[in-house]
């Protein structure tokens, strides 16, 4: 029998990567997308057409509202930075960090894991591209897995759910470049935080790093932009 795996996917690139790796480790997989109440509300509808397309066994939209505890340019009415430097990106935590998001995201994917089975958590983590966000770090995961076995029926049971997050040391052609050979279709992803109407904004840092990767990569990013 085939293992299960929940996966959160966001809609993005990288989420949608790390599913398609998810499948391709032989498990059925399972996928979870939070909508929070995002400012780029447009990667929810990206992440049914990429259930659809990477063969979901299941897709599971939870609402929860995290603008109502704000903090983030995501969630708020904070500017979302554009045209930072690489530097720039590398320092200190952005605005567009959300409080507690991993750790909130996870905690529910750990609950659905129990109620269908899965045996593991899959998420799009990347510490190189995203070094600023303390919850996509191994640390972070590792202690959020003891947490698991310590406060769920599967940890007492025995039955433990690990969560694995196969890009964490990715750059990001290398993740573009596994997406590829994976036949991720790109086209679906939504990697920005400041969407003009049904466009990226091509230069928040969501933008600028997914289009410096497919350049790194030598792929055509097939995403259209409000700025090129």
């Amino acid at each position: 029998m085939r293992q299960r795996a929940v996966v959160l996917v966001s809609g993005g690139l990288d989420s949608a990567v790390a599913a398609a790796i998810a499948r391709e480790e032989g498990h059925d997989t399972y996928w979870l997308t939070l909508a929070y109440r995002q400012r780029h509300a447009v990667e929810i509808d990206r992440a049914r057409a990429l259930a659809t397309a990477l063969g979901a066994a299941q897709h599971l939209v939870v609402d929860i509202d995290l603008r109502a505890v704000g903090g983030s340019a995501l969630t708020g009415d904070l500017a979302v930075p554009k045209q930072r430097s690489d530097a720039e990106r590398g320092t200190g935590v952005p605005v567009t960090y959300v409080p507690g998001r991993n750790l909130i995201f996870l905690s529910i994917a750990a609950a659905h894991a129990e109620v269908v089975g899965a045996s593991a958590i899959y998420f799009g983590a990347n510490v190189l591209d995203y070094s600023g966000y303390p919850d996509c770090r191994e640390e972070f995961i590792r202690a959020f897995e003891s947490a698991v076995r310590a406060g769920t029926k599967a940890g007492a049971e025995g039955r433990s759910i690990t969560v694995r997050a196969p890009l964490l040391t990715l750059t990001k052609a290398e993740i573009i470049q596994r997406g590829r050979e994976l036949k991720v279709p790109f086209h679906l992803t939504h990697s920005c935080y400041d969407p003009v109407g049904s466009l990226a904004c091509g230069r928040c840092d969501s933008c600028l790093i997914r289009r410096q990767g497919f350049a790194k990569a030598g792929v055509e990013d097939p995403v259209a932009y409000a700025l090129p």
